[in-house]
């Protein structure tokens, strides 16, 4: 019998504000974080809009010491860590032989970026001392631990857009082996850089107006930065201490397409979706909502709808289906962990967030996509989907828990 794993913490920060509760209002209100770039020089871009963290001011949650340690990505990742173990109430004791897991998509880009421009724009001989420790992929989870004296397994995971899922699947897996009893997990980015920017316009995938899933004139997915983080524990472990349990963890499922680098694939998705459901013991009729990976790309939201119908049949036209990415944007490496606390406040509250911007359906997209407007609907069970570039899938499932 697999050990219960649950949910007890959540943290967040993103296009939508600095907290959870910030970003869960925004979401069930509809509002959408994207907007014009206030970061970088506009007169460059093709693309002038994205989902920035407002109103950021390092200063706010870090010393100057730490600052100078610090890229943008690990600021947000010990941001939301922080939130999430003040919201599980668990002491630091109890934190310290916990596992640290972090999903991230690009890593440092911002000193990434200052240091290209010190070296080819500015003629100089020398790189920032710093640089390498800022910019390494794993420097946001070691920065969480370091900040939260966390001394048990700590590493980063890195596949694109699945990376926070990722994450939060090994963690599951990590507690249910008895490895440990604490786990914090989630993901965190910040793409907003010119040398990071601008190759995504060359992909020719970015909307220029925003971000609309699952509609007839979507345009294309919208970056957005941030990180989320959750507390997950044996549900032995939660009880023991008195803890607040938002929902189980239930099951996770993972999939590679071995197709096409950046062309998703329907079977590839529909097979995480279904291991998910199966490490859960769910059967396709238990669930009642999907948080979809929904980027608002003409190949993700055909493919991802086609894949709900494999799994779920008949059943399929009654899930509840949100893309909440039309609101706090795609952070890449968080945005698994960011959906991931929508789909556990949704099942909480009992409040489906909407569909941002939804205008008509589109071709090949005949589900419910809950457009525009939240609803209040009972929710017993959901499953949170990210399909990354690279062919890499992770579906995470969330079920209620009577009587907590």
């Amino acid at each position: 019998m697999k050990t219960p794993v649950v949910i007890t913490g959540l943290g967040t920060i993103s296009a939508l504000g600095h907290s959870v509760d910030q970003f869960w209002e925004a979401l069930c209100n509809g509002e959408s974080g994207i907007r014009e770039l206030a970061s970088l020089p506009l007169e460059s871009l093709r693309i002038k809009i994205g989902a920035e963290v407002p109103a950021y001011e390092s200063c706010d949650f870090f010393s100057s010491d730490e600052m100078r340690l610090m890229d943008r990505f690990s600021q947000f990742a010990v941001i939301s860590a922080r939130e999430a173990v003040a919201d599980a109430g668990i002491t630091a004791e109890e934190l310290r032989d916990a596992a640290c897991i972090i999903g991230t998509g690009c890593g440092g880009r911002v000193a990434d970026d200052e240091s290209f421009q010190r070296l080819y724009l500015q003629g100089k001989s020398r790189g920032h001392p710093l640089t390498v420790p800022l910019v390494m992929a794993n420097a946001a989870a070691s920065q969480v631990s370091m900040h939260l004296g966390i001394t048990g397994p700590v590493f980063v995971i890195a596949s694109a857009c699945a990376s926070s899922a990722h994450a939060v699947g090994q963690a599951m897996a990590m507690i249910r082996s008895g490895l440990v009893d604490v786990a914090i997990a989630g993901g965190t980015d910040a793409p907003f850089t010119y040398g990071t920017l601008k190759p995504w316009e060359a992909l020719r995938v970015m909307s220029s107006d925003t971000c609309r899933p699952f509609s007839r004139d979507r345009s294309g997915m919208v970056l957005g930065e941030g990180a989320g983080a959750v507390v997950l524990e044996s549900l032995e472990h939660a009880k023991k201490r008195g803890a607040c349990i938002y929902a189980e963890l239930a099951g996770c499922g993972m999939s590679a397409d071995a197709g096409h680098i950046t062309d998703p694939s329907s079977d590839g998705a529909a097979k995480a979706i279904k291991a998910a459901l199966d490490d859960a013991s769910m059967n396709p009729g238990d669930v009642d909502y999907v948080n979809a990976h929904g980027t608002g790309t003409k190949a993700n939201d055909v493919s991802e709808t086609q894949a709900l119908h494999q799994v779920f049949g008949e059943h399929a036209a009654r899930l509840m289906v949100s893309g909440t990415k039309s609101m706090h944007g795609h952070p890449l490496g968080a945005a698994g962990a960011l959906e991931l606390v929508a789909t556990v406040l949704a099942i909480k509250s009992g409040i489906v967030p909407p569909t941002a911007n939804f205008t008509e359906a589109g071709e090949g997209c005949d589900l419910d996509y809950v457009p525009n407007q939240a609803r209040e609907k009972s929710i017993k069970s959901a499953v949170s989907n990210s399909f990354a570039f690279g062919g890499l899938n992770a579906v995470l499932a969330v079920r209620a828990m009577d009587g907590v």
